[in-house]
C-alpha cells in the first residue's frame, strides 16, 4: 500500500497559496531542458512546490567535474545519465508525477512534442547551447508558452522572463544569425546588464567564451532555483507582479545587492548594451 498522499505531502505549502491555487499547480506541466546545473534544482524545486507534470530533456551523464554545483552529481550517481538520476529523485518526492522524458535531449526535431501541454518553459540548458535555446525560445513565442531563464552569475542568479506578445528571446538578445562566439557574449552580457558579480570575479582567465568555460557556484544554483520557482507559481496562478523583457532581475547574495534593469531594444538597439557589448569584446575576446 502506497503511503504516499499528495494532499499531506504539501501541505506545508498551504497559507502561501489556497487549496485551490494547490490544486493548480498540480494540474500544470512545465517543460525543463537541460537535468545539470540549474535544470536539477529547477525540477526538485517545482516538484517540492507540487507541480504535477513535467516534460524534461537531457542528453548528458553524471560525471567529476559536475560536483561543484549540480543537484544529482554524486559518487552514486557517477557516469549516470542525468535524465534518469533527476527523474528518479523528482518522483521520489512525488511518486504520482507524470513524466514525459526525452533522453536524447531537446533538438529541433522533437521541439513540438518537448513543448506539447507545457503551461511553462524553464531554461536548464547548458550556457553554450545557444543555437537550440534560441529555437526553443522562438517556439515558446510562437505557441504563447511563458518561459523563464535564471542565470547562476558568480553567487547570484539573474532572472528574465518571456511572456507571450511581449518582447521575444531573439529581440532582446539579437542572436540572429550571428557566429556561435558572438551569441555567447550576446548572452553573457544581455542576461546580467547590471554586472553585479564581475566585481568580485578573482581570475578572469577563467571565462573563456572560445573554449565554451566559465567558473560557477552552488549558491549561483541554488538560488536561479528559488527564483524560477518563484517565478513559476507566479506565472502559473496569475498573481503578484511578473517582470518581462526588456525587465531584468539580478540579485547577489556575495554583494547583498538587488538590481533590476531596464533594456528596452534589446543587445541591438540599447545604447547601453551596446556600450556593454563592445567592452566585452575587448575584454574576453581581445577585439
Amino acid at each position: 500500500m502506497s503511503l504516499f498522499d499528495y494532499h499531506e505531502a504539501f501541505s506545508r505549502t498551504l497559507g502561501w497559496v489556497t487549496e485551490a491555487e494547490l490544486e493548480r499547480l498540480r494540474g500544470s506541466r512545465i517543460a525543463i531542458a537541460g537535468m545539470g546545473g540549474v535544470g536539477g534544482f529547477h525540477l526538485l524545486t517545482l516538484a517540492r512546490l507540487g507541480i504535477g507534470s513535467f516534460n524534461l530533456a537531457d542528453f548528458d551523464s553524471f560525471a567529476l567535474v559536475n560536483f561543484n554545483r549540480q543537484a544529482g552529481a554524486a559518487m552514486s550517481t557517477l557516469g549516470r545519465r542525468k535524465l534518469d538520476v533527476m527523474s528518479e529523485m523528482a518522483r521520489d518526492i512525488n511518486p504520482e508525477l507524470d513524466l514525459r522524458l526525452f533522453p536524447d535531449g531537446v533538438t529541433e526535431g522533437v521541439l513540438d512534442e518537448f513543448l506539447a501541454g507545457a503551461d511553462l518553459f524553464v531554461d536548464g540548458l547548458d550556457f553554450f547551447a545557444l543555437d537550440i535555446r534560441q529555437a526553443v525560445f522562438a517556439a515558446c513565442a510562437r505557441k504563447g508558452i511563458p518561459a523563464i531563464t535564471v542565470a547562476p552569475l558568480g553567487m547570484g542568479a539573474a532572472l528574465l522572463n518571456f511572456m507571450p506578445g511581449r518582447m521575444t528571446f531573439d529581440e532582446y538578445f539579437g542572436f540572429g544569425r550571428n557566429a556561435h562566439l558572438e551569441k555567447a557574449l550576446r548572452f553573457f552580457v544581455g542576461l546580467a546588464p547590471a554586472r553585479l558579480q564581475m566585481g568580485y570575479l578573482v581570475d578572469p582567465a577563467r571565462i573563456d567564451l572560445g573554449r565554451q568555460q566559465g567558473p560557477s557556484t552552488p549558491m549561483g544554483c541554488m538560488l536561479c532555483a528559488g527564483v524560477a520557482g518563484t517565478e513559476a507559481l507566479k506565472i502559473l496562478l496569475g498573481r503578484g507582479r511578473v517582470y518581462a523583457a526588456p525587465w531584468g532581475v539580478h540579485y547577489d547574495a556575495f554583494k547583498n545587492r538587488l538590481a533590476r534593469t531596464w533594456r528596452p531594444g534589446g543587445n541591438d538597439r540599447n545604447p547601453l548594451l551596446r556600450s556593454a557589448l563592445s567592452l566585452a569584446r575587448r575584454r574576453l575576446l581581445g577585439k
